[in-house]
């Protein structure tokens, strides 16, 4: 038997927990570098737990995925799912459209460059690359922020539109014969490049990455760009936009859940369409699933995944009421840009803190194996109490 919704329309909808806590274990996972899990394992090569670890500690070279690869898409994917519950609290708070808009502007732009700016931490002069986290999510927002009001069809127009159109874009782009990996800014020695039609996708030989050789060129910069090592492109954000309005598609779901058992039905079926449609695409060879350029598959690819976690989130957290485990997430989920900031800005900071007062062989204590671990965990630790002290003064950071 289903119940109605009595809550007023323009009434400030109810706060999901299980999103916060999803973000909090995304940004856990990206602190969770912090561990060296990698350099642990590489003792116990014969060890099917360790490598298992060590491989879903890491991104992967070029195409496939691990859990690692699966933070910033889940990040992106929280963003549109958290936009329906916005823009209702902000219009139960009497704020104008045009309010929201001045408010989804500046906090593009403030990601853009917050994005430049931990990425210039260490470097002579400003880097000029838009290709991480925040600053993909500052250049889709606009467009994801107007989809929020547009209809269900509206937005799943817009998702075909940029899968295929960013499709095209590389299909009939011709990558250069006589490529050189070594003015590409490929590292030495790679061996992931694809033959025959998929070759589309190759590192630093497709056309986001010409676009970044004439535009970020154009900009300040100590030596001339001649390609990301790691492949990543600014146009990116467009495929990423991709995966922020399936988030915007689920959270329109979760915020009218008159059933709440039926959103979830809903997530875990289109987390298994999504997932099957890219890994499709991906085994047929008309398009690889390649995250570092984000690629039509990995939209559907990793928004599969995304779905599939959200409804394992949502299920046990806010439908079945299992939720004291999840604190320790929650922590950080409600202040995840300030964990973002300090995972990039103080971990060095706090390290070498512990070393000065405790000495800097303290964490030998575990052995020479374990003590990058136990290092790291300390770290870890502490910037989570600095979110706890943050959470129980309720002081969220926001943008």
């Amino acid at each position: 038997m289903s119940t109605q919704n009595t809550t007023p329309p323009d009434a400030k909808p109810e706060r999901l927990v299980s999103l916060d806590a999803y973000r909090g274990f995304v940004m856990f996972l990206m602190a969770a570098e912090m561990l060296r899990v990698p350099s642990v394992a590489a003792h116990f090569k014969d060890s099917a737990v360790w490598q298992w670890l060590s491989f879903h500690s890491g991104h992967v070279a070029w195409t496939g995925c691990s859990l690692h690869d699966l933070i910033q898409p889940s990040f992106s994917f929280m963003v549109g799912a958290a936009l329906p519950f916005s823009i209702a609290s902000r219009g139960a708070r009497g704020q104008s459209k045009a309010m929201m808009w001045g408010h989804a502007l500046f906090r593009s732009l403030l990601l853009i460059l917050l994005g430049v700016f931990l990425r210039s931490i260490g470097k002579p002069q400003t880097y000029w690359t838009f290709e991480d986290t925040l600053s993909q999510i500052g250049l889709g927002y606009p467009f994801l922020f107007a989809l929020g009001f547009a209809s269900a069809r509206a937005r799943r127009n817009t998702l075909w539109t940029i899968a295929v159109g960013y499709w095209l874009f590389f299909a009939l782009y011709t990558p250069a014969p006589d490529h050189s990996p070594a003015m590409a800014g490929v590292p030495e020695g790679w061996t992931h490049d694809f033959t025959g039609f998929a070759a589309h996708w190759n590192i630093n030989n497709n056309p986001a990455w010409a676009f970044d050789r004439w535009f970020l060129n154009l900009l300040p910069r100590a030596k001339e760009f001649a390609g990301s090592p790691g492949g990543y492109s600014t146009l990116s954000f467009i495929p990423t936009l991709g995966t922020m309005l399936l988030g915007l598609i689920a959270g329109q779901w979760l915020k009218d859940r008159q059933e709440p058992l039926k959103a979830l039905k809903r997530l875990i079926m289109a987390g298994a369409v999504f997932l099957g449609f890219g890994l499709l695409l991906d085994a047929s060879g008309l398009c690889p699933s390649v995250k570092k350029i984000w690629t039509p598959a990995w939209i559907f690819v990793s928004g599969g995944w995304c779905c599939l976690l959200m409804a394992a989130f949502y299920g046990i957290i806010d439908i079945a009421r299992l939720q004291r485990w999840a604190f320790p997430f929650v922590v950080i989920g409600m202040n995840s840009i300030a964990m973002y900031v300090m995972a990039h800005t103080m971990d060095d900071f706090v390290g070498k803190s512990l070393d000065t007062h405790l000495g800097r062989n303290w964490a030998q204590i575990a052995g020479d194996v374990f003590a990058p671990m136990l290092h790291g965990a300390a770290v870890l630790l502490i910037l989570w109490l600095i979110l706890l002290w943050m959470y129980r003064r309720r002081i969220f950071l926001r943008i």
